[in-house]
């Protein structure tokens, strides 16, 4: 390796003095080089200056008010995982105390940041998502009381806008406690118990939306699920399975996917037929939204209770009903040698009768089994809607190589609907699917009841000659016609 080349070994062979005058001289006009190189000065003299130092740009953040443009966005980015990395990497192995006040400081950063930056990509909020995550391996070594503690984290959680403190409580259980959980469980309960504040005037928003829903209080309903969400966090750290799902109203459990995640933590104490009871309890509104976590749980709590065949069962329907191909391989798994063989056939046979050929299309490119889906189209063209290029699209691409008139009914789909509703913004994408028609149809051994390539151009002639700005399009592309 030539001795030019910038790395660790030909950069030390400089020597200090040389470097030193080197970093002096690229840190003109540059405060992030400065800040950083007198982060690494304070370190060298004691965890005690460098939490100085932190301390005092964490203070500078705080009371910077002007906004931050995408310019600077990726220097603010860099900046704050500095801080970071100080705190967790540098102060917290020489003073957990101080890394940890340090660490908390960080993140009651967030919500002053959020309201002067554009963060729309959640570049920023990914960084206190990871910053917060270090409370785990610091807090365990720090001596606070746990009461204390538990005080500091209902100020935290109480006051939780941007959400910079979701998942705290979780992180400090272990540091908090039976006596910290507790007293943080007393101030949800006294909360819980409070009167609203009359005194606090709502917007006149908030009036109109409590209109529109019948009367309903939003922010009783915002308390209600603030004082939820952080019992079944107590519970959770404390692995009472009861008191979590005791947070749930029998209106809460009537939901499928909430049904489904209560059974799921029962069937961990192995408290199967508890598991059932909570998932047949669920009335059957005809609703999708939590099936599928519904469907899950069902079949892992029949399973769990030695109830096989109604698990196959199930997985069938499911399979049937939706077009589950999970639980359809889950039942072929289960089947003795060769059954296996006449229900795949019999699954087949489904999909190509299925009311929405969309769904049955999907199935069949996510098995993957392309046989049967080129079956479909070829069976069910007039079918189509093409106004579902997003999926029709890539689908043809699939079936292309091997199955060239089911990806050209595709294409057709796509080119009928763009010209037949005068979508003139898809005409170079319809342009397009007719060339990829033509570069096929020689492959093509016999389009069956369907129209042959040359016969169909000639029908988009004789019905859409008018559209002229497609047909500027496909010469563009210079298609064989």
């Amino acid at each position: 390796m030539s001795k030019k080349t910038l790395n660790k070994t030909n950069l030390a062979n400089l020597g200090a003095d040389r470097l030193a005058d080197l970093l002096m001289e690229v840190s003109q006009g540059s405060a992030d080089i400065k800040r950083r190189l007198r982060l690494e000065l304070s370190h060298n003299l004691g965890a005690a200056d460098l939490a100085h130092e932190v301390r005092k740009r964490l203070a500078s953040l705080r009371k910077s008010k002007s906004f931050i443009s995408w310019r600077k966005r990726k220097a603010l980015i860099k900046d704050l995982e500095t801080q970071v990395s100080m705190i967790t990497d540098k102060i917290a192995p020489d003073d957990p105390e101080a890394a940890f006040d340090l660490l908390w400081q960080f993140i009651e950063l967030a919500p002053a940041l959020y309201e002067r930056v554009d963060d729309r990509r959640g570049d920023v909020g990914a960084v206190f998502r990871e910053a917060i995550t270090h409370f785990a391996d610091i807090a365990p070594l720090i001596t606070t009381d746990p009461e204390t503690l538990a005080d500091r984290v209902w100020t935290a959680v109480s006051d939780n806008g941007y959400g910079e403190w979701d998942g705290l409580i979780g992180l400090l259980a272990p540091t908090l406690g039976d006596v910290g959980l507790s007293y943080l469980r007393t101030h949800l309960q006294r909360f819980a118990e409070a009167a609203p504040d009359e005194a606090q005037e709502e917007h006149e928003a908030i009036l109109f939306l409590r209109e529109l829903r019948g009367g309903v209080d939003y922010r009783a309903e915002q308390k209600q699920r603030f004082v939820q969400q952080c019992l079944q966090e107590i519970a959770t750290a404390l692995g009472d399975t009861d008191a979590y799902i005791a947070q749930y109203s029998s209106d809460d459990l009537q939901n499928k996917a909430i049904a489904a995640k209560a059974a799921m933590l029962l069937l961990s104490e192995e408290r199967s037929e508890d598991a059932l009871a909570v998932l047949e309890n669920v009335e059957d509104d005809g609703r999708t939204f939590g099936q599928e976590h519904w469907d899950d749980a069902y079949v892992q709590t029949l399973v769990a209770l030695g109830r096989v065949d109604e698990a196959q069962g199930h997985r069938w329907r499911c399979f049937e009903h939706r077009l589950s191909v999970d639980h359809l391989k889950a039942y072929l798994k289960e089947l003795p040698d060769f059954e296996d063989v006449e229900a795949e056939d019999h699954a087949r046979a489904h999909i190509l009768g299925h009311g929405s050929i969309l769904e049955a299309l999907h199935f069949c490119l996510t098995w993957p089994d392309l046989h049967t889906a080129a079956a479909l189209v070829i069976a069910r063209a007039d079918e189509l809607d093409g106004d579902h290029y997003e999926f029709l699209s890539p689908a043809a691409d699939e079936l292309r190589d091997r199955h060239p008139l089911a990806a050209t009914l595709l294409w057709r789909a796509m080119i009928d609907f763009a010209l037949n509703e005068a979508r003139a913004s898809r005409y170079g994408y319809a342009a397009s699917h007719l060339q990829d028609c033509g570069a096929v149809s020689a492959e093509i051994v016999g389009f069956e009841s369907h129209p042959t390539h040359d016969a169909y151009v000639e029908t988009l002639k004789d019905q859409h000659m008018r559209k002229t700005s497609f047909w500027e399009s496909v010469g563009q592309n210079n298609r064989s016609l």
